[in-house]
């Protein structure tokens, strides 16, 4: 199966009331089918992961086609170019956001190459850095993580969130919230942090897509009993 027998698949099942959602208040850009994820994972289920064909979907420009590859890409075997090239081909929230970071989550050059993406001037690319660092400590056991480092990362989303753009300040309030709630010795100093950053705006387009406070959000996951209970995968 190719990428272009699975662009031939995908573009009947596209919904143009879905696209308008997408392109007009998510960032989406044509070409896109408008596609539900809820058909993208029926393609997961049926492929499972393959590496290349992953690669050749991203590739096509087609935004539904990107998504899917996130979904399949065969996460242990991306290489630092892959991530890179991918990264910089991610031209929205949703691809930056969700498909770069979960895969680059997976990989084991993720931690290394999210670190270098934070820094960037791009704004889509450090966003996808600091949400590649959130999905890593999702599916990460504490005693693999480097917990003095997640601190010092922690400080520095409180001393420059407020100055950040804004889908960086989104995606910097995320890793907030990601390490508190799923790395427990940690929760403490995330929700310390969280208030003294205050609530975090940001514009994220013409969508009901709205910044959490950080400090609620966790203490929900702590009220229904769910602090430190990591995930299996990064990718949903």
């Amino acid at each position: 199966m190719t990428a272009k027998d699975i662009l031939a698949e995908l573009k009947p099942l596209g919904k143009e009331s879905y696209k308008r959602v997408l392109v007009d208040n998510h960032g989406v850009q044509e070409p896109c089918f408008g596609v539900a994820v809820s058909e993208l994972k029926k393609f997961q289920q049926r492929i499972k992961v393959d590496y290349q064909l992953a690669l050749d979907l991203y590739d096509t420009g087609n935004y539904d086609a990107m998504y899917l590859a996130g979904l399949i890409a065969d996460d242990a075997r991306m290489t630092a170019k892959d991530l890179q090239r991918w990264a910089d081909r991610a031209y929205c929230r949703s691809l930056a956001g969700s498909t770069v970071a979960w895969v680059a989550a997976g990989s084991p050059q993720g931690k290394a190459i999210a670190l270098k993406w934070v820094e960037s001037d791009k704004p889509l690319v450090a966003a996808a850095g600091w949400a590649t660092l959130g999905s890593i400590v999702a599916i990460t056991d504490d005693a693999e993580l480097d917990q003095a480092e997640l601190k010092r990362l922690i400080q520095r989303v409180q001393k420059s969130i407020h100055q950040a753009p804004d889908l960086v300040r989104s995606q910097m309030n995320q890793f907030l919230i990601s390490v508190g709630s799923y790395v427990k010795p940690l929760t403490g100093f995330a929700l310390q942090t969280g208030e003294k950053i205050g609530p975090v705006t940001a514009n994220l387009g013409q969508n009901d897509c709205q910044v959490p406070f950080a400090p609620d959000y966790i203490r929900k996951v702590e009220k229904r009993g769910s602090l430190g209970k990591k995930r299996k995968s990064a990718k949903c």
